[in-house]
């Protein structure tokens, strides 16, 4: 497994590579992560997984200090299962070029995540934009536990180059909880909250299914979730599928859902 830390060393690395599968992450490995990996080593001959913890799609600097790191552990990982390239460039690295043309969300995808998370997607949008262009994968896989990211990455980031962003379904814990590097930072009494939210949630979702609830039912349901778990909640919405829309009538729909256990965000979709 090579190590790279410079644009330099990663092209020397990758250069006559063609079938190269990226699999994107910010470190604090789990299994949903690994699962990505699966994927890759399955479709591609060589895969690269970088490890970058991104300080332009946090737009809250505290949030930024305490995101979990284990670089050590997270290499170790990596190695056992047998990845061919890990890039963990520094902030001053990655950002020299500096973008000419900044992607800009329009406003109407200013929605979910955006809407209470002022430029994480434009920060997202960036990097992916760096790294796709850097790294020119066949693939790169990502999770659908960040469904919102994905779409996004997809519409701006995929179509700008021949490059296919591949989905895979979200990995849950034992307790149904969606894994999450922020899952590090609950307590055991949360962790087991969280567990039991998703379980509520994933319930509600197949109710909706069954008797084609609308905005008006959800709302109602988003006040009683608050008060059955004493939680904050963003936003707990239905949406289009295939564009985040709001229009979802006899069209696939999925639930959207970010909420508080004390100060540790976290997101979800069913």
């Amino acid at each position: 497994m090579k190590i790279l830390r410079t644009k330099h060393d990663l092209k020397e690395a990758i250069n006559k590579i063609k079938n190269l599968g990226f699999v994107p992450t910010m470190g604090s490995l789990h299994n949903g992560h690994i699962s990505l990996i699966k994927k890759s080593k399955l479709k591609c001959n060589k895969t690269l997984v970088s490890i970058y913890v991104n300080p332009k799609q946090f737009n809250n600097k505290k949030d930024f200090s305490t995101y979990p790191r284990n670089i050590t552990k997270d290499l170790k990982i990596l190695k056992k299962h047998k990845v061919n390239f890990v890039f963990t460039p520094s902030t001053k690295e990655i950002f020299k070029e500096k973008r000419i043309k900044k992607i800009i969300l329009p406003n109407n995808q200013k929605i979910l995540c955006a809407k209470f998370r002022k430029g994480h997607f434009e920060g997202v949008l960036d990097i992916m934009d760096r790294f796709i262009k850097l790294i020119n994968p066949k693939y790169t896989f990502m999770g659908e536990k960040d469904f919102q990211q994905l779409f996004l990455v997809n519409k701006f980031i995929g179509k700008k180059y021949k490059n296919k962003i591949y989905s895979c379904k979200t990995v849950r814990d034992k307790n149904f909880l969606a894994l999450s590097s922020r899952n590090s930072l609950l307590s055991k009494n949360e962790f087991n909250k969280a567990g039991l939210i998703a379980k509520y949630l994933s319930k509600l979702k197949s109710s909706l299914k069954k008797n084609n609830k609308d905005h008006n039912y959800i709302l109602i349901k988003k006040k009683e979730l608050q008060k059955k778990f004493n939680i904050k909640i963003d936003y707990l919405e239905i949406r289009n599928e295939k564009n985040l829309t709001s229009l979802i009538k006899n069209k696939k729909i999925r639930l959207f859902v970010a909420y508080y256990i004390n100060k540790v965000r976290l997101i979800d979709n069913f």
